[in-house]
Protein backbone atom coordinates (compact mmCIF):
# COMPACT_ATOMS: atom_id res chain seq x y z
CA UNK A 1 0.00 0.00 0.00
CA UNK A 2 1.41 3.41 -1.35
CA UNK A 3 -0.77 6.27 -0.04
CA UNK A 4 -0.01 10.65 -0.07
CA UNK A 5 -1.31 13.03 2.82
CA UNK A 6 -1.13 16.20 2.68
CA UNK A 7 -1.26 17.83 6.04
CA UNK A 8 -2.23 21.76 6.12
CA UNK A 9 -0.62 22.17 9.45
CA UNK A 10 1.90 19.29 10.50
CA UNK A 11 2.90 19.08 14.43
CA UNK A 12 6.80 18.12 14.14
CA UNK A 13 7.76 18.06 17.70
CA UNK A 14 8.73 21.34 18.52
CA UNK A 15 5.77 23.78 15.95
CA UNK A 16 3.09 23.10 13.40
CA UNK A 17 4.39 23.60 10.05
CA UNK A 18 2.14 24.14 6.83
CA UNK A 19 1.80 22.70 3.57
CA UNK A 20 3.50 19.19 4.92
CA UNK A 21 3.32 16.34 2.52
CA UNK A 22 3.56 12.45 3.52
CA UNK A 23 4.17 9.51 1.76
CA UNK A 24 3.07 6.07 3.37
CA UNK A 25 4.52 2.97 2.56
CA UNK A 26 2.54 0.06 3.66
CA UNK A 27 2.33 1.22 7.40
CA UNK A 28 5.42 3.81 7.80
CA UNK A 29 5.94 6.94 6.77
CA UNK A 30 8.66 6.55 3.79
CA UNK A 31 9.05 10.83 3.31
CA UNK A 32 7.96 13.81 4.50
CA UNK A 33 8.00 17.27 2.44
CA UNK A 34 7.73 20.60 4.03
CA UNK A 35 6.60 23.45 2.02
CA UNK A 36 4.08 21.61 -0.03
CA UNK A 37 1.62 25.06 -0.24
CA UNK A 38 -1.29 22.79 -2.26
CA UNK A 39 -2.39 19.06 -1.98
CA UNK A 40 -0.65 16.64 -4.61
CA UNK A 41 -2.39 15.24 -7.32
CA UNK A 42 -4.17 12.09 -5.80
CA UNK A 43 -3.14 13.27 -2.15
CA UNK A 44 -5.68 12.58 1.10
CA UNK A 45 -6.36 15.93 2.26
CA UNK A 46 -5.67 16.92 6.34
CA UNK A 47 -7.45 19.93 7.13
CA UNK A 48 -6.80 21.15 10.46
CA UNK A 49 -3.50 21.08 12.96
CA UNK A 50 -1.89 16.78 12.55
CA UNK A 51 -0.03 15.55 15.16
CA UNK A 52 1.34 12.06 15.79
CA UNK A 53 -1.31 9.69 16.99
CA UNK A 54 -2.09 9.58 20.66
CA UNK A 55 -1.06 7.31 23.07
CA UNK A 56 -3.60 6.60 26.01
CA UNK A 57 -1.31 4.98 28.13
CA UNK A 58 -3.36 3.89 30.89
CA UNK A 59 -6.91 2.18 30.44
CA UNK A 60 -9.37 -0.14 32.11
CA UNK A 61 -11.87 -0.23 29.51
CA UNK A 62 -14.22 -1.60 31.58
CA UNK A 63 -14.71 1.04 33.63
CA UNK A 64 -16.33 2.81 31.00
CA UNK A 65 -19.51 1.24 31.94
CA UNK A 66 -19.56 3.53 35.42
CA UNK A 67 -19.26 6.89 32.99
CA UNK A 68 -22.39 9.11 34.53
CA UNK A 69 -23.60 6.33 36.97
CA UNK A 70 -20.64 6.88 40.19
CA UNK A 71 -19.38 10.50 39.39
CA UNK A 72 -22.20 11.89 42.66
CA UNK A 73 -21.41 11.10 46.05
CA UNK A 74 -22.45 13.47 49.23
CA UNK A 75 -20.42 16.04 50.51
CA UNK A 76 -19.14 14.31 53.45
CA UNK A 77 -16.64 11.33 52.49
CA UNK A 78 -17.44 8.03 54.13
CA UNK A 79 -14.30 6.37 53.18
CA UNK A 80 -11.48 8.42 55.05
CA UNK A 81 -10.53 5.65 57.27
CA UNK A 82 -10.45 2.94 55.08
CA UNK A 83 -7.62 0.88 54.87
CA UNK A 84 -5.83 0.15 51.77
CA UNK A 85 -6.61 -3.65 52.43
CA UNK A 86 -10.47 -3.25 52.33
CA UNK A 87 -11.62 -6.24 50.31
CA UNK A 88 -14.90 -6.69 48.29
CA UNK A 89 -16.86 -6.38 51.60
CA UNK A 90 -20.05 -4.04 51.64
CA UNK A 91 -21.31 -3.73 48.64
CA UNK A 92 -22.58 -0.07 47.04
CA UNK A 93 -24.11 -0.96 43.92
CA UNK A 94 -24.80 -3.51 41.72
CA UNK A 95 -24.76 -3.69 37.36
CA UNK A 96 -28.34 -4.19 37.08
CA UNK A 97 -30.59 -1.12 38.59
CA UNK A 98 -29.10 2.05 40.41
CA UNK A 99 -26.20 2.57 42.07
CA UNK A 100 -25.87 4.57 45.54
CA UNK A 101 -22.85 7.47 45.13
CA UNK A 102 -19.49 6.49 46.29
CA UNK A 103 -18.32 8.70 48.65
CA UNK A 104 -14.36 7.67 48.20
CA UNK A 105 -12.01 5.81 45.81
CA UNK A 106 -12.67 2.50 47.74
CA UNK A 107 -16.27 2.70 47.83
CA UNK A 108 -16.33 3.70 44.05
CA UNK A 109 -13.99 0.24 44.01
CA UNK A 110 -16.66 -1.84 45.06
CA UNK A 111 -19.08 0.01 42.82
CA UNK A 112 -16.62 -1.29 40.09
CA UNK A 113 -16.32 -4.78 41.28
CA UNK A 114 -19.75 -5.21 40.36
CA UNK A 115 -19.43 -4.36 36.39
CA UNK A 116 -16.26 -6.85 36.79
CA UNK A 117 -18.42 -9.19 37.93
CA UNK A 118 -20.81 -9.19 34.69
CA UNK A 119 -18.33 -9.75 32.22
CA UNK A 120 -17.32 -12.34 30.22
CA UNK A 121 -15.34 -12.73 26.62
CA UNK A 122 -17.89 -11.75 25.03
CA UNK A 123 -19.47 -9.37 26.62
CA UNK A 124 -16.04 -8.15 27.39
CA UNK A 125 -15.46 -7.59 23.63
CA UNK A 126 -18.10 -6.32 23.01
CA UNK A 127 -18.13 -3.40 25.20
CA UNK A 128 -13.93 -3.15 24.48
CA UNK A 129 -14.37 -2.70 20.92
CA UNK A 130 -16.90 0.26 21.63
CA UNK A 131 -14.92 1.92 24.15
CA UNK A 132 -11.37 1.67 21.61
CA UNK A 133 -13.85 3.10 18.82
CA UNK A 134 -14.71 5.75 21.12
CA UNK A 135 -11.09 6.27 21.60
CA UNK A 136 -10.21 6.58 17.85
CA UNK A 137 -13.26 9.07 17.87
CA UNK A 138 -10.89 11.00 20.06
CA UNK A 139 -7.58 10.54 18.21
CA UNK A 140 -6.23 8.12 19.94
CA UNK A 141 -4.25 5.33 18.16
CA UNK A 142 -2.46 2.91 20.55
CA UNK A 143 -3.68 2.36 24.06
CA UNK A 144 -2.49 0.19 27.02
CA UNK A 145 -4.93 -1.78 28.81
CA UNK A 146 -4.32 -2.54 32.09
CA UNK A 147 -5.39 -6.05 32.18
CA UNK A 148 -6.37 -7.77 35.50
CA UNK A 149 -10.32 -9.45 34.44
CA UNK A 150 -8.74 -12.88 33.87
CA UNK A 151 -11.04 -15.99 35.10
CA UNK A 152 -14.38 -16.53 35.68
CA UNK A 153 -16.76 -15.46 38.41
CA UNK A 154 -15.19 -17.99 40.79
CA UNK A 155 -11.64 -17.40 40.16
CA UNK A 156 -11.90 -20.91 37.93
CA UNK A 157 -10.00 -20.53 34.59
CA UNK A 158 -11.73 -20.31 31.22
CA UNK A 159 -10.90 -22.89 29.27
CA UNK A 160 -8.36 -20.85 27.20
CA UNK A 161 -7.03 -19.34 30.52
CA UNK A 162 -6.92 -16.19 28.10
CA UNK A 163 -10.13 -15.94 26.86
CA UNK A 164 -10.71 -12.40 28.16
CA UNK A 165 -6.97 -11.01 27.39
CA UNK A 166 -7.28 -12.40 24.06
CA UNK A 167 -10.96 -10.85 23.71
CA UNK A 168 -9.13 -6.93 24.27
CA UNK A 169 -6.70 -7.35 21.71
CA UNK A 170 -9.35 -8.58 18.92
CA UNK A 171 -11.58 -5.64 19.90
CA UNK A 172 -8.89 -3.40 19.50
CA UNK A 173 -8.25 -4.66 16.02
CA UNK A 174 -11.77 -4.39 15.29
CA UNK A 175 -11.64 -0.21 16.52
CA UNK A 176 -8.73 -0.12 14.51
CA UNK A 177 -6.31 1.19 17.15
CA UNK A 178 -3.09 -0.62 18.12
CA UNK A 179 -3.19 -2.00 21.93
CA UNK A 180 -0.36 -2.84 24.50
CA UNK A 181 -1.78 -5.61 26.73
CA UNK A 182 -0.60 -4.99 29.97
CA UNK A 183 -1.35 -8.36 31.56
CA UNK A 184 -1.48 -8.08 35.37
CA UNK A 185 -0.20 -9.78 38.52
CA UNK A 186 -3.12 -9.71 41.00
CA UNK A 187 -2.73 -12.19 44.20
CA UNK A 188 -3.90 -10.05 46.99
CA UNK A 189 -6.72 -8.41 48.08
CA UNK A 190 -5.15 -5.72 49.87
CA UNK A 191 -3.50 -5.18 53.34
CA UNK A 192 -3.14 -3.57 56.13
CA UNK A 193 -1.01 -2.72 59.13
CA UNK A 194 -0.13 -6.67 59.83
CA UNK A 195 -0.05 -7.85 56.89
CA UNK A 196 -1.71 -9.42 53.50
CA UNK A 197 -5.47 -10.57 52.58
CA UNK A 198 -6.42 -13.12 50.60
CA UNK A 199 -8.75 -12.58 47.41
CA UNK A 200 -12.27 -12.29 48.11
CA UNK A 201 -15.54 -12.24 46.35
CA UNK A 202 -14.95 -10.62 42.77
CA UNK A 203 -11.64 -10.14 43.61
CA UNK A 204 -11.10 -13.53 43.08
CA UNK A 205 -11.22 -13.49 38.94
CA UNK A 206 -8.21 -11.32 39.13
CA UNK A 207 -5.53 -13.81 40.88
CA UNK A 208 -3.53 -16.76 39.33
CA UNK A 209 -3.08 -18.01 42.80
CA UNK A 210 1.23 -17.45 42.77
CA UNK A 211 3.34 -15.37 40.69
CA UNK A 212 4.62 -18.54 38.37
CA UNK A 213 1.07 -19.55 37.74
CA UNK A 214 0.68 -15.47 36.28
CA UNK A 215 4.30 -16.30 34.52
CA UNK A 216 3.16 -19.66 32.86
CA UNK A 217 -0.53 -17.98 31.61
CA UNK A 218 1.50 -14.48 30.53
CA UNK A 219 4.05 -16.36 28.29
CA UNK A 220 0.70 -17.88 26.65
CA UNK A 221 -0.10 -14.41 25.39
CA UNK A 222 1.09 -13.31 21.55
CA UNK A 223 1.20 -10.02 20.11
CA UNK A 224 0.67 -9.75 16.44
CA UNK A 225 0.41 -6.88 14.08
CA UNK A 226 -1.44 -4.20 15.86
CA UNK A 227 -1.19 -5.66 19.44
CA UNK A 228 2.12 -5.77 22.11
CA UNK A 229 2.09 -8.20 25.19
CA UNK A 230 3.26 -5.96 28.31
CA UNK A 231 2.94 -7.33 32.02
CA UNK A 232 2.05 -5.38 35.22
CA UNK A 233 2.12 -5.44 38.76
CA UNK A 234 -1.47 -4.47 40.46
CA UNK A 235 0.35 -2.53 43.34
CA UNK A 236 2.22 -3.06 46.45
CA UNK A 237 -1.36 -4.01 48.03
CA UNK A 238 -2.31 -6.91 45.00
CA UNK A 239 1.47 -8.62 44.79
CA UNK A 240 3.77 -9.10 47.89
CA UNK A 241 7.77 -9.25 48.05
CA UNK A 242 6.91 -12.82 49.31
CA UNK A 243 6.01 -13.15 45.51
CA UNK A 244 9.36 -12.07 44.07
CA UNK A 245 9.30 -8.66 42.19
CA UNK A 246 12.74 -9.16 41.93
CA UNK A 247 12.34 -12.42 39.66
CA UNK A 248 8.78 -10.15 38.40
CA UNK A 249 11.22 -8.10 36.99
CA UNK A 250 14.04 -10.51 35.72
CA UNK A 251 11.42 -12.47 33.83
CA UNK A 252 9.24 -8.62 32.40
CA UNK A 253 13.24 -7.06 31.50
CA UNK A 254 12.36 -6.91 27.65
CA UNK A 255 8.80 -5.70 27.51
CA UNK A 256 6.56 -2.59 28.89
CA UNK A 257 5.92 -2.72 32.48
CA UNK A 258 3.42 -0.88 34.65
CA UNK A 259 2.16 -0.26 38.42
CA UNK A 260 -0.57 1.55 39.84
CA UNK A 261 1.88 3.28 42.69
CA UNK A 262 0.65 5.45 45.68
CA UNK A 263 -2.84 6.61 44.44
CA UNK A 264 -3.82 6.76 47.49
CA UNK A 265 -2.14 7.42 51.18
CA UNK A 266 -4.52 4.62 52.68
CA UNK A 267 -1.38 2.62 50.72
CA UNK A 268 1.23 4.87 51.56
CA UNK A 269 0.32 4.31 55.36
CA UNK A 270 0.00 0.65 55.38
CA UNK A 271 3.03 0.14 53.35
CA UNK A 272 5.12 1.66 55.33
CA UNK A 273 3.20 0.14 58.71
CA UNK A 274 4.32 -3.24 57.27
CA UNK A 275 7.30 -2.76 55.23
CA UNK A 276 9.04 0.25 56.53
CA UNK A 277 9.04 1.78 53.40
CA UNK A 278 6.93 3.32 50.59
CA UNK A 279 6.39 1.87 47.78
CA UNK A 280 8.57 3.26 45.84
CA UNK A 281 11.38 2.13 47.96
CA UNK A 282 9.85 -1.57 48.38
CA UNK A 283 9.98 -1.77 44.39
CA UNK A 284 12.92 -0.18 44.32
CA UNK A 285 14.58 -2.78 46.55
CA UNK A 286 13.77 -5.22 44.08
CA UNK A 287 15.66 -3.64 40.87
CA UNK A 288 12.21 -2.56 39.47
CA UNK A 289 12.81 0.63 38.45
CA UNK A 290 13.90 1.29 35.06
CA UNK A 291 13.21 2.76 31.60
CA UNK A 292 10.86 0.27 30.37
CA UNK A 293 8.77 0.53 33.82
CA UNK A 294 6.50 3.00 34.34
CA UNK A 295 4.40 3.94 37.67
CA UNK A 296 0.56 5.42 37.29
CA UNK A 297 -0.48 7.89 38.86
CA UNK A 298 2.69 8.24 41.67
CA UNK A 299 0.22 10.58 43.19
CA UNK A 300 1.37 10.83 47.24
CA UNK A 301 5.25 10.70 46.81
CA UNK A 302 8.16 11.09 49.12
CA UNK A 303 11.42 13.71 47.37
CA UNK A 304 13.23 10.17 47.87
CA UNK A 305 10.56 8.73 45.63
CA UNK A 306 10.70 11.07 43.47
CA UNK A 307 14.34 10.37 43.27
CA UNK A 308 14.40 6.65 42.34
CA UNK A 309 11.84 6.82 39.91
CA UNK A 310 13.98 9.71 38.05
CA UNK A 311 17.24 7.89 38.65
CA UNK A 312 15.46 4.39 36.80
CA UNK A 313 14.64 6.78 34.37
CA UNK A 314 10.81 5.05 34.67
CA UNK A 315 8.11 6.85 33.20
CA UNK A 316 5.25 8.37 35.42
CA UNK A 317 1.48 8.08 34.11
CA UNK A 318 -0.58 10.77 34.74
CA UNK A 319 -4.08 9.94 34.75
CA UNK A 320 -5.85 13.53 35.94
CA UNK A 321 -9.05 13.10 34.92
CA UNK A 322 -9.54 9.82 37.04
CA UNK A 323 -7.65 11.53 39.95
CA UNK A 324 -9.57 14.29 40.22
CA UNK A 325 -12.82 12.13 39.96
CA UNK A 326 -11.71 10.18 42.60
CA UNK A 327 -10.39 12.72 44.85
CA UNK A 328 -7.38 11.18 44.75
CA UNK A 329 -4.85 14.06 44.76
CA UNK A 330 -2.86 15.97 42.44
CA UNK A 331 0.71 14.34 41.52
CA UNK A 332 4.39 16.07 41.60
CA UNK A 333 4.59 15.93 37.75
CA UNK A 334 7.07 19.01 37.40
CA UNK A 335 9.16 17.43 40.39
CA UNK A 336 9.15 14.29 38.71
CA UNK A 337 10.15 15.67 35.47
CA UNK A 338 13.35 17.86 36.89
CA UNK A 339 14.40 13.94 38.27
CA UNK A 340 14.38 12.45 34.91
CA UNK A 341 11.11 10.70 34.40
CA UNK A 342 9.32 11.32 31.18
CA UNK A 343 5.09 11.35 31.39
CA UNK A 344 2.41 9.55 29.68
CA UNK A 345 -1.13 10.26 29.79
CA UNK A 346 -4.11 7.75 30.49
CA UNK A 347 -7.86 8.10 31.02
CA UNK A 348 -7.38 5.20 33.44
CA UNK A 349 -11.51 5.13 34.24
CA UNK A 350 -12.87 6.69 31.67
CA UNK A 351 -14.92 8.98 33.08
CA UNK A 352 -13.83 11.13 30.08
CA UNK A 353 -12.18 9.70 27.04
CA UNK A 354 -10.10 12.92 26.02
CA UNK A 355 -6.04 13.21 26.25
CA UNK A 356 -6.59 17.09 25.43
CA UNK A 357 -8.02 17.66 28.54
CA UNK A 358 -5.93 14.95 29.72
CA UNK A 359 -3.04 17.14 28.88
CA UNK A 360 -4.14 20.59 29.98
CA UNK A 361 -4.93 19.48 33.25
CA UNK A 362 -1.38 18.59 34.31
CA UNK A 363 -0.59 22.15 33.79
CA UNK A 364 -3.69 23.36 35.23
CA UNK A 365 -4.30 21.26 37.88
CA UNK A 366 -0.13 22.44 38.74
CA UNK A 367 -1.35 26.14 38.85
CA UNK A 368 -4.07 25.82 41.35
CA UNK A 369 -1.56 24.17 43.77
CA UNK A 370 1.58 26.40 43.17
CA UNK A 371 -0.68 29.59 42.40
CA UNK A 372 1.75 30.11 39.53
CA UNK A 373 1.93 29.39 35.56
CA UNK A 374 3.37 27.89 33.08
CA UNK A 375 5.10 24.49 34.24
CA UNK A 376 4.78 23.21 31.06
CA UNK A 377 4.63 23.79 27.80
CA UNK A 378 2.20 22.71 25.07
CA UNK A 379 5.26 21.00 23.36
CA UNK A 380 6.23 18.85 26.36
CA UNK A 381 2.40 18.30 26.92
CA UNK A 382 1.93 16.97 23.36
CA UNK A 383 5.07 15.04 23.65
CA UNK A 384 3.47 13.33 26.86
CA UNK A 385 0.43 12.52 24.45
CA UNK A 386 2.49 11.20 21.62
CA UNK A 387 6.27 9.67 21.89
CA UNK A 388 6.88 9.43 25.63
CA UNK A 389 3.60 7.75 25.83
CA UNK A 390 4.19 5.14 23.22
CA UNK A 391 7.54 4.52 24.07
CA UNK A 392 6.22 3.29 27.68
CA UNK A 393 3.67 1.09 25.85
CA UNK A 394 6.84 -0.18 23.50
CA UNK A 395 6.07 1.43 20.50
CA UNK A 396 9.19 3.75 20.36
CA UNK A 397 8.66 4.15 16.59
CA UNK A 398 5.49 5.70 17.25
CA UNK A 399 4.41 9.01 18.13
CA UNK A 400 6.60 11.65 15.51
CA UNK A 401 5.73 12.36 12.30
CA UNK A 402 9.21 11.68 10.62
CA UNK A 403 10.38 9.05 8.14
CA UNK A 404 10.73 5.98 9.22
CA UNK A 405 7.85 6.39 11.90
CA UNK A 406 4.73 4.31 12.18
CA UNK A 407 2.21 5.92 10.43
CA UNK A 408 -0.12 6.96 13.01
CA UNK A 409 -1.77 10.24 12.82
CA UNK A 410 -4.79 12.49 14.57
CA UNK A 411 -5.93 15.56 12.70
CA UNK A 412 -7.29 18.21 15.27
CA UNK A 413 -10.06 20.78 13.46
CA UNK A 414 -8.76 24.57 13.89
CA UNK A 415 -12.23 26.49 12.71
CA UNK A 416 -14.17 24.83 15.36
CA UNK A 417 -16.13 26.89 18.04
CA UNK A 418 -13.43 26.20 20.42
CA UNK A 419 -10.14 26.04 17.73
CA UNK A 420 -11.63 29.38 15.53
CA UNK A 421 -9.33 31.98 16.10
CA UNK A 422 -5.87 31.81 16.86
CA UNK A 423 -3.22 32.40 14.46
CA UNK A 424 -1.81 28.64 12.80
CA UNK A 425 1.84 29.55 14.76
CA UNK A 426 -0.08 28.71 17.81
CA UNK A 427 -2.01 25.80 16.60
CA UNK A 428 -0.02 22.94 19.47
CA UNK A 429 -1.26 25.41 22.03
CA UNK A 430 -4.97 25.76 20.74
CA UNK A 431 -4.95 21.41 20.71
CA UNK A 432 -3.68 21.45 23.77
CA UNK A 433 -5.29 24.58 25.72
CA UNK A 434 -8.75 24.39 23.75
CA UNK A 435 -9.40 21.75 21.46
CA UNK A 436 -11.38 18.31 22.89
CA UNK A 437 -11.99 15.32 21.70
CA UNK A 438 -14.91 16.73 19.60
CA UNK A 439 -12.71 18.45 17.52
CA UNK A 440 -10.87 15.54 16.13
CA UNK A 441 -11.70 15.75 12.34
CA UNK A 442 -9.39 12.30 11.42
CA UNK A 443 -7.59 9.36 12.69
CA UNK A 444 -4.83 7.45 11.05
CA UNK A 445 -3.82 4.09 12.37
CA UNK A 446 -1.17 2.28 9.94
CA UNK A 447 -1.32 4.69 7.44
CA UNK A 448 -5.62 4.15 7.27
CA UNK A 449 -7.76 5.85 8.02
CA UNK A 450 -9.65 4.82 11.01
CA UNK A 451 -11.86 8.08 11.26
CA UNK A 452 -12.95 10.48 8.27
CA UNK A 453 -14.43 13.68 8.90
CA UNK A 454 -15.18 12.38 12.77
CA UNK A 455 -17.15 9.35 11.91
CA UNK A 456 -15.66 6.35 12.84
CA UNK A 457 -14.56 3.98 9.31
CA UNK A 458 -15.38 0.49 10.84
CA UNK A 459 -17.71 0.89 13.77
CA UNK A 460 -20.78 3.03 12.25
CA UNK A 461 -22.97 3.81 15.56
CA UNK A 462 -20.07 4.19 18.16
CA UNK A 463 -22.63 6.17 20.64
CA UNK A 464 -25.38 3.10 19.68
CA UNK A 465 -22.34 0.36 20.13
CA UNK A 466 -21.59 1.88 23.81
CA UNK A 467 -25.22 1.75 24.40
CA UNK A 468 -25.81 -1.34 23.75
CA UNK A 469 -22.74 -3.18 25.59
CA UNK A 470 -23.61 -0.84 28.63
CA UNK A 471 -27.09 -1.42 28.78
CA UNK A 472 -26.80 -4.97 28.63
CA UNK A 473 -24.27 -5.06 31.33
CA UNK A 474 -26.56 -3.39 33.63
CA UNK A 475 -29.14 -5.81 32.79
CA UNK A 476 -27.68 -9.35 33.70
Amino acid sequence: MQVTYWLEHAWLGTHPEPGVALTVVDDRIADVRTGVERPPAGATVLRGLTLPGLANAHSHAFHRALRGTAQIGPSASAGAGTSAGAGAGARTGRAGGALSAPTSFWSWRDVMYDIAQALDPDSYFTLARAVYAEMALAGITCVGEFHYLHHQGDGTPYDNPNAMGEALIAAAGEAGIRITLLDTAYLHGGFTRTGYRPLEGPQLRFGDGTADRWYDRWSQLKGEGHAKVGAAVHSVRAFSDRDGYRVFAERTAEVPTHVHLSEQTAENDACQALHGRTPTRLLADSGFWRRNTTAVHATHLTAGDIALLGAGGSTVCMCPTTERDLADGIGPAPQLRRAGSPMSLGSDSHAVIDLFEEARAVELNERLKARTRGHWTAAQLLRAATADGHASLGWPDAGRIEAGALADLTTVALDSVRTAGPPARLAGETAVFAATAADVRHTVVAGRQVVRDGQHQLVQDVPAALADAIGALRDR
